[in-house]
């Protein structure tokens, strides 16, 4: 990482809600074409907060959860580059050419009646399901996946409570 400019990229929070049996929360985005649209909650980070707030407030507006004990995070920020036909499009006025992602484990605490994809009012999920964390990486839209393979290898240690 020390060869990117972090700062060409969009401060974010990826969250990764491991249940009881050690499975993995994933979402099926919105409007999102198959086969690449389930995808682990994630979101921007407000200006001066912190990450770990940032995580918790997302995984609660993406999901309703808020029953949730920390497990661990990303040693590092991890970064992908935005496609160019998401580049030149909508979020060309950012100026941002990617995003850098500081990725957060939850043991899930509360019960699945606790998920409320309304929660917050905008959207992001149309169904949800628990899954092996290995099959994360096959799920995600491409240009994502490398993430997701760095993130499922460090975080691979939280399958099993």
């Amino acid at each position: 990482m020390a060869d990117r400019d972090l700062s060409l990229y969009r401060p974010n929070v990826g969250v990764v809600v491991f249940n009881a049996e050690g499975r993995v929360w994933l979402g099926r985005r919105i409007g999102t074409p198959d086969p690449w649209n389930w995808q682990f909650p994630q979101g921007g980070v407000d200006e001066g907060e912190d990450l770990e707030a940032a995580a918790r407030r997302e995984l609660y507006e993406e999901t309703g959860v808020r029953s949730a004990e920390f497990l661990g995070q990303t040693a590092d920020w991890l970064t992908y580059d935005f496609p160019p036909e998401i580049l030149n499009g909508p979020l060309k006025r950012r100026g941002n050419i990617g995003q850098k992602q500081m990725w957060f484990a939850y043991r899930f605490t509360g019960r699945d009646e606790e998920v409320d994809l309304m929660a917050h009012g905008e959207q992001e999920f149309d169904a949800w399901r628990w899954a092996d964390l290995a099959e994360a990486p096959g799920l995600i839209v491409p240009f994502k996946r490398e993430v997701y393979d760095q993130v499922c290898s460090e975080f691979a240690r939280f399958v099993r409570p």
